[in-house]
C-alpha cells in the first residue's frame, strides 16, 4: 500500500484515475454535458493540452515549462488561490465575534429526487435552511433577533457517496428588530436543534409539494405517490446538528479556508492506482477513525462526477443580515454595537504572483535553481487540440 506521503511524491491525481478508465466510463454511463466538460478540463489541466508558456531565468538561463490551469471549480488542483482570495474578501464581510457551525441534512429517501432535479432541489434546500434559521432566530422564546449566515452546499460524503447538505456559519447572536441592540445567543447552542430541525423539515416538504403539484420536478421511476413519501419523510428524523461556537474571527477564517472551496475529493487522499482499482483514505465519522476504501476506477469516477454542480449554480450564499442588500449597513451597525474592529481585505487588487508572495512569504517568480534571478516568460505554448 502506498502511503499518503508516498502519493505526494508520486503525484497520483484524480485526472490519472479518469484517464485510466475514460473509454469504459463513456461506454457504461450516460455522461451529461456538464460532467463531460469537467472531465475534459481535469484531463487537460496543467498538461500540454492546455497550452502554457516557457520561463527563463535572467541570471542563470535555467528554463522551465509551465502549463495552464483549467480553473474549473471541480478541479482538485485549482482551488487554492480562489480559496485564499475568497477568505480574504470574506474577512471584510464577517462580523467579528463567536460563531456556530450548523449543518442541515435530508433523509436518503430524497436523494434520488434531488439528484435528477439538482437545480430546483438545491435551491429549495438553501431556501428551507435559510427560512428555518431566520424563523427560529426571530422567535422570542429562542433569540428574538434578525440573524444572518454564510451558507455552503456540499453534495458528498467522505466515501464520495451522494449526500447533499448545507453548512452554515452563524454569528452567535443577532440584531434586535429596531436595530438598536445586538442580542447574544447562549454560549452552548444558537437555537434549540430539535425545533430548528422540525421547522426545516416542514418548510422543505411544503416546498417540495408545491414543485410536485406544479409538475416542475421529474420523478424517479421507483417513487410512489407524494402522500406516501410525505408520510415516510415525517416518520424519519431529519438531522440538523450544531457545533459549539468558534473562538473568534481568526479561528473562523482558518476553518473556512479548509472548507469553502473543497471539492469532492482532494488528490492527497488518493493512495494507489492499480489493476483497474483505486484506493483512497476517508474518515469514518461513526468511529472517528481514518480508513481505506478500494473502488474500481469506473465506480470512483462515477461517484466523483455525481458532484458536478449545474452550470451557473452558486454553492455559497449569504442570508439575513449577511445578504447582499444588508451587508454594508448592518455589518457596520453590528460592529458599532459590539465594539469590535472592522477587518479590511489584504489581497484586493493584487495579481496572482503578488497574492502567492503575500501568503507564502516567498517570491514565486524567483529562480528555483540559482535563487537569484527572476523567471521571465520568453515564449507561449499553444494548447493542443
Amino acid at each position: 500500500m502506498i502511503s499518503q506521503n508516498q502519493n505526494q511524491r508520486y503525484g497520483l491525481e484524480v485526472s490519472d484515475v479518469i484517464a485510466s478508465c475514460y473509454n469504459e466510463l463513456y461506454t457504461r454511463y450516460n455522461i451529461s454535458y456538464e460532467q463531460d466538460k469537467v472531465l475534459d478540463a481535469l484531463l487537460r489541466c496543467r498538461t500540454s493540452k492546455a497550452g502554457g508558456h516557457i520561463l527563463k531565468c535572467n541570471h542563470c538561463n535555467y528554463q522551465q515549462q509551465c502549463y495552464n490551469s483549467c480553473r474549473n471549480r471541480h478541479c482538485p488542483k485549482c482551488q487554492y488561490l480562489k480559496q485564499q482570495q475568497w477568505v480574504d474578501q470574506l474577512q471584510s464581510r464577517l462580523v467579528p465575534g463567536r460563531y456556530f457551525h450548523i449543518v442541515f441534512t435530508i433523509p436518503d429517501t430524497l436523494h434520488p429526487l434531488f439528484y435528477i432535479n439538482q437545480k430546483q432541489c438545491y435551491d429549495i434546500l438553501f431556501q428551507s435552511a435559510s427560512e428555518a434559521l431566520q424563523n427560529a432566530g426571530r422567535n422570542p422564546d429562542f433569540l428574538g433577533a434578525d440573524v444572518g449566515a454564510l451558507c455552503i452546499l456540499h453534495t458528498w460524503g467522505q466515501a464520495l457517496t451522494y449526500h447533499p447538505h448545507i453548512h452554515m456559519l452563524v454569528p452567535a447572536g443577532g440584531l434586535s428588530s429596531d436595530g438598536a441592540e445586538w442580542i447574544a445567543s447562549r454560549r452552548k447552542f444558537f437555537v434549540p436543534i430539535k425545533a430548528l430541525s422540525a421547522m426545516f423539515r416542514g418548510i422543505l416538504i411544503k416546498k417540495l409539494k408545491s414543485l410536485l403539484d406544479n409538475e416542475e420536478l421529474n420523478l424517479p421511476s421507483n417513487y410512489e405517490g407524494f402522500k406516501i413519501i410525505k408520510e415516510k419523510l415525517y416518520e424519519k428524523s431529519w438531522n440538523v446538528y450544531s457545533k459549539k461556537a468558534f473562538g473568534g474571527i481568526n479561528s473562523v477564517l482558518k476553518y473556512l479556508g479548509r472548507y469553502t472551496h473543497r471539492v469532492a475529493i482532494s488528490n492527497n487522499r488518493l493512495l494507489a492506482l492499480k489493476d483497474k482499482t483505486v484506493s483512497f483514505n476517508y474518515k469514518d465519522y461513526r468511529t472517528g477513525t481514518r480508513k481505506v476504501m478500494l473502488l474500481s476506477t469506473v465506480e470512483f469516477v462515477r461517484r466523483f462526477i455525481q458532484h458536478v454542480l449545474p452550470k451557473g449554480f452558486f454553492k455559497i450564499r449569504y442570508i439575513g443580515i449577511f445578504s447582499i442588500v444588508h451587508i454594508h449597513g448592518k455589518r457596520e451597525q453590528v460592529i458599532s454595537l459590539v465594539g469590535k474592529v472592522m477587518y479590511l481585505s489584504q489581497l484586493e487588487g493584487l495579481c496572482a504572483y503578488e497574492i502567492l508572495r503575500e501568503i507564502t512569504g516567498k517570491d514565486p517568480s524567483r529562480c528555483p535553481i540559482c535563487k537569484q534571478g527572476i523567471m521571465v516568460q520568453i515564449k507561449r505554448v499553444r494548447q493542443l487540440e
